[in-house]
């Protein structure tokens, strides 16, 4: 997981994307993952980042790592270990921002990412009732990884940080229509937070303001460690793809790059797949996406 995130620092960087010292991007979860891909990845394209995440010290020094590499980009950093659904620290981060784009007329809000990973993976059912998902779980999960995105939008909304030509771009997973062992409030929040992208999109557009889900293949990253069977998941999503390998940060990172350009513009309201056509390809016990026997 480490070394996906770190090979985009010898990357070629296609100066005819670089964005401009005004422009700026709050990744909510960007510490690790796609989260921090991205964070490094539109810093080498010129753009100031926004980062928030919740790290204890047992992970901190990746998330410090990660603010050094964007810092090293030449671009600003500004970020905040806090929790993100905590209605207070968004608000002072949020002041923060916009206290900081203030000092250089003309700065606004380019891209808005969620992509924040936190639920509660239990059944809905055991046998033994302690066992059980509770309310206050499932809850959180919604809070958390699904309508934490319009308290966010209509933070950065309210404070006047977006403008034509913002993007907003949440991470959500197949997970959102196919079911898992012990998955079912991620699964839940997913189908959500399609559902809240849908209707910032329709919302914001007329403010040329596009909003989009991206939903990326299996990825090795530490939530998706987390999961039930997860190398099994890994070892599946590998022969399914068309491409023979897994989808990286990486990969999701340089797509928000492009999408986050002006050509973009009209493209709003959708899933935006980047697995390499894996999500399309039935998994019948073959060894890569050839070897249908």
């Amino acid at each position: 997981m480490e070394n996906s995130i770190i090979r985009t620092r010898d990357a070629h960087v296609n100066e005819s994307l670089r964005f401009k010292n005004t422009d700026w991007a709050l990744i909510l979860g960007a510490s690790s993952g796609f989260g921090g891909a991205t964070a490094l990845e539109l810093a080498r394209h010129g753009m100031n980042i926004c980062g928030v995440h919740l790290d204890r010290a047992v992970t901190m020094p990746n998330a410090e790592r990660i603010k050094k590499e964007v810092a090293q980009a030449g671009v600003k950093a500004l970020f905040f270990n806090v929790n993100a659904a905590d209605e207070q620290k968004r608000g002072e981060v949020l002041d923060a921002l916009q206290s900081e784009l203030k000092s250089v007329p003309g700065s606004f809000v380019r891209v808005m990412m969620h992509s924040l990973a936190f639920g509660t993976l239990k059944s809905y059912f055991d046998p033994n009732p302690a066992e059980m998902i509770t309310k206050a779980q499932v809850e959180m999960t919604m809070d958390v990884m699904a309508n934490s995105v319009i308290y966010w939008a209509q933070g950065v909304y309210s404070r006047g940080l977006f403008k034509r030509g913002s993007r907003i771009f949440a991470m959500t997973s197949s997970g959102g229509r196919k079911q898992l062992p012990s998955y079912g409030a991620v699964s839940a929040a997913k189908a959500a937070l399609e559902s809240h992208m849908r209707q910032l999109n329709a919302e914001l557009a007329l403010d040329g303001i596009t909003a989009n889900s991206v939903m990326a293949g299996v990825t090795h990253t530490p939530a998706q460690q987390k999961i039930a069977h997860a190398q099994s998941m890994l070892d599946v999503a590998k022969a399914k793809n068309p491409h023979n390998r897994l989808t990286t940060p990486e990969d999701v990172a340089k797509a928000i790059v492009l999408f986050s350009h002006e050509y973009a513009n009209f493209v709003g309201g959708q899933v935006l797949g980047v697995d390499g056509g894996e999500d399309s390809v039935e998994f019948v016990g073959q060894k890569n996406a050839r070897d249908m026997g």
